[in-house]
C-alpha cells in the first residue's frame, strides 16, 4: 500500500472518499431492500405525505413575517374634544409610564406628534388617521441591543390600558415594510360597515365590536370614527333674524369669520413695499375674547339690511371709539345699538362625529384591529366567521366587508398557489418534450409531494407561518427536486436501453447518481442555511424562504433516492423481481 500523504488536503480527500464509499454501500443495501418491497415503500411514502399535509392547518398564515426594527409606533386617542394643551400634559404622563417599562439603556428617544398634521398634504400621508387635537402618535426608538420589540409592545398594551382607562391605545406598524403592506391603513384588519343609516350602523358596529373583542389574538380593536365629539349648536330664530334684516347665511358668515378667520371668505394680502413679498392678512376674534358661552352669544352680527348701529366691516381695530373686532366687527359691548348673536339665536351643547369617512361616496364606519400572540390568518378567519353571522343583523341597505392586509394576503396566497401548480405542470410538460414520453416525466414528479411534505414539516418544527416568502421558497424547491429526479431516471433509461431490466436499472441508477444528487441538494441546503437563520437586518423577512427550501429538499432528496427508483421499477417492470446477485457497475 502507498504510504499516507503528508498533504492535509489529500488526506482529507482520501478520508472523505472512504466515508462516501461507506455511505454509498449502505445506500445500495437499503435501496435493494426498498426495490424488493415496493408496495411497502409506496404505502409508507403516501402515508407520510398525507400525515404531513395534515399539519398544514396548524401552521398559521401571515402575509409577511414581522420584522424587529427596534421601533414602536403608538397611536393614542384621548377623550374627544380634549384641548391640545391638555393632550400635551397627558402625554407627559404617558412618556413617564413608557420610560418605567423600557430601561434607559435600551431606550434611544421618544418623539410625540400631537394633534392634526399642519397641512392637508401631511394629513393625507399620515397612516395613523388622526381626527382631532386629542389624537397623537408616539414614536419610541430603541437602542441597537435591545430586548425583542414585541415583548415591550405586549407590556405596554397591558400597563397603559390599566393606567389610563379613558384613553385608547393602538400600536401601529412602525417599519416601512409593514406600513406598505397595510396599504395606508393603520391596522392589518379593517371591518368596514357602509350605508347611509349612520345611527343604525354605529349601533351595529358597537355590538359587533364587543363580539370581536372575544376573538383570541385580536388586539387594538376600536371604532375609528369617534361619534361623541362635543360641539355647540346655534339655532337661529329666522323670524327674529328677518325682523332685524339678517339672513341665515349672513349669521353663519359672521360666526365663520369670528371663529375661523376671514381668509376663507374675503382673502386679503399685504405687500411689503420694500421686498414686494405678499403676506396673508386674516381677521379673527382673539382667543382671550372668546372664553365662554357668554362671549360667543355676544358675537356682533353684520349683514345686508341689518339694523342701524351695526359696525362696519371696514372699520379699524382699537380706533378709540370702542374698537372694532378682527374681521371688521365692533368689539363686544362697543355699541348699545349693535345686534348680537343671542338676540336671534339660542346655543346648546351636543355631540357629533369627529370625522365622516366615505367609501365610494357612501358613509363608512371602520373597525380596526391588530394581532398579538396569534397569526393573522387565524384571527382573520375567526373575525370573518363572526362578520358572516352578524350580517343578518345589519340595517337595511347597509353592507359589511373585511378589508385591509387580510384581503391582500388571501389574494396573494391564491396567486402563489396557482403559480406553484403551474410550475409543476410546466416542469412536467418540459420533461415530456425532453423524454418524448408521458410516463417517465410522471415518475420524475412523484418526488414533488415529498418536497411539499418537507416544507410543511420544516415550517411546523421551526414555528414558521405560511407567508409569501415561504410559498416563494416552495416554488423554488420544485425545480431543484425535479432536476435530481431527472438525473436518476435518465440514467435508469440508459441502463434499460443497454439491456437491463427495470429492477437492475433502478438499482444502478440510484447507486451511480448518488453523488450528483447529494451534491446538488447539499449545495442548495448549505447556501440557504444563513438565510433560514435570519441573519442580518431584516433577515426575518427571508427566513421562511430558506426554511421552506431546506425542508423541501431534504424530503425530496430521500424521495429521489428511494421512492422514485421504486416507482420506476414497478411501472417498467415486466418480469418477476428476483433478488439481485451481481454487484452494480462502478463506471
Amino acid at each position: 500500500a502507498a504510504p499516507p500523504s503528508r498533504n492535509p488536503f489529500t488526506r482529507f480527500q482520501q478520508a472523505f472518499e472512504r466515508g462516501f464509499s461507506w455511505l454509498r454501500g449502505h445506500y445500495h443495501a437499503l435501496l435493494k431492500r426498498a426495490l424488493a418491497a415496493p408496495k411497502t415503500i409506496i404505502a409508507s411514502f403516501l402515508m407520510v405525505v398525507l400525515l404531513s399535509f395534515g399539519l398544514a392547518p396548524y401552521l398559521g398564515e401571515n402575509f409577511f413575517p414581522a420584522v424587529d426594527s427596534g421601533q414602536i409606533l403608538m397611536h393614542v386617542r384621548a377623550q374627544p374634544g380634549t384641548r391640545i394643551e391638555e393632550t400635551a400634559r397627558l402625554f407627559e404622563q404617558i412618556e413617564q409610564t413608557v420610560r418605567s417599562i423600557i430601561p434607559p439603556n435600551q431606550l434611544d428617544n421618544i418623539v410625540d406628534n400631537i394633534g392634526l398634521p399642519y397641512s392637508g398634504i401631511n394629513l393625507a400621508y399620515s397612516t395613523s388617521a388622526p381626527v382631532g387635537p386629542g389624537d397623537a402618535d408616539v414614536f419610541v426608538n430603541l437602542t441597537e441591543h435591545h430586548r425583542p420589540t414585541a415583548e415591550y409592545v405586549r407590556e405596554l398594551r397591558v400597563k397603559l390600558a390599566a393606567t389610563y382607562p379613558s384613553v385608547t391605545f393602538s400600536f401601529l406598524p412602525a417599519d416601512i415594510v409593514s406600513q406598505i403592506l397595510n396599504f395606508g391603513l393603520p391596522s392589518p384588519i379593517d371591518v368596514q360597515i357602509t350605508g347611509f343609516n349612520q345611527d343604525a350602523n354605529r349601533a351595529f358596529a358597537a355590538k359587533l365590536l364587543e363580539k370581536l373583542r372575544l376573538v383570541p389574538g385580536a388586539v387594538d380593536l376600536r371604532v375609528q370614527q369617534a361619534a361623541d365629539y362635543p360641539q355647540f349648536n346655534v339655532d337661529v330664530d329666522r323670524s327674529k333674524a328677518q325682523l332685524l334684516g339678517l339672513t341665515e347665511g349672513a349669521i353663519a358668515t359672521n360666526l365663520l369669520v369670528s371663529l375661523s378667520g376671514s381668509f376663507q371668505t374675503t382673502p386679503s394680502f399685504w405687500i411689503d413695499p420694500k421686498s414686494g413679498t405678499q403676506y396673508q392678512v386674516t381677521s379673527q376674534t382673539p382667543q382671550f375674547r372668546m372664553e365662554s358661552l357668554n362671549d360667543l352669544a355676544n358675537t356682533p352680527l353684520n349683514g345686508p339690511g341689518a339694523a342701524s348701529g351695526m359696525s362696519s366691516a371696514s372699520g379699524s381695530y382699537g380706533d378709540g371709539s370702542g374698537g372694532t373686532a378682527p374681521g371688521g366687527y365692533r368689539s363686544i359691548g362697543a355699541s348699545s345699538n349693535s345686534q348680537v348673536l343671542s338676540s336671534v339665536a339660542t346655543i346648546h351643547r351636543s355631540v357629533a362625529p369627529a370625522v365622516v369617512s366615505h367609501y365610494n361616496a357612501t358613509p363608512t364606519i371602520d373597525i380596526y384591529g391588530s394581532v398579538q400572540g396569534a397569526d393573522l390568518g387565524y384571527v382573520a378567519n375567526r373575525i370573518a366567521r363572526i362578520v358572516e353571522e352578524s350580517k343578518k343583523e345589519l340595517p337595511r341597505g347597509s353592507t359589511i366587508v373585511m378589508r385591509g392586509q387580510v384581503q391582500t394576503m388571501n389574494a396573494s396566497f391564491s396567486g402563489l398557489l396557482v403559480g406553484l401548480l403551474a410550475a409543476i405542470v410546466l416542469v412536467y410538460m418540459l420533461i415530456v418534450v425532453n423524454f418524448q414520453s408521458l410516463l417517465d416525466p410522471f415518475i420524475i414528479i412523484t418526488a414533488l409531494p415529498a418536497a411539499l411534505a418537507g416544507i410543511v414539516w420544516m415550517l411546523f418544527l421551526t414555528h414558521t407561518t405560511v407567508s409569501v416568502p415561504a410559498l416563494t421558497g416552495a416554488i423554488m424547491c420544485m425545480g431543484v427536486a425535479t432536476a435530481n429526479s431527472v438525473l436518476v431516471i435518465s440514467f435508469a433509461r440508459e441502463r434499460m436501453d443497454a439491456g437491463d431490466d427495470a429492477f437492475h436499472a433502478a438499482l444502478q441508477a440510484g447507486y451511480t447518481r448518488l453523488r450528483p444528487v447529494l451534491m446538488t441538494a447539499l449545495a442548495m441546503i448549505v447556501g440557504m442555511i444563513p438565510m433560514a437563520l435570519g441573519f442580518g437586518d431584516g433577515g426575518e423577512q427571508n427566513a421562511p424562504l430558506g426554511r421552506a427550501v431546506i425542508g423541501g429538499l431534504v424530503f425530496a432528496t430521500f424521495a429521489t433516492l428511494f421512492f422514485v427508483p421504486t416507482v420506476f421499477s414497478i411501472i417498467h417492470g415486466r418480469a418477476a423481481r428476483a433478488p439481485v446477485t451481481a454487484e452494480p457497475s462502478h463506471a
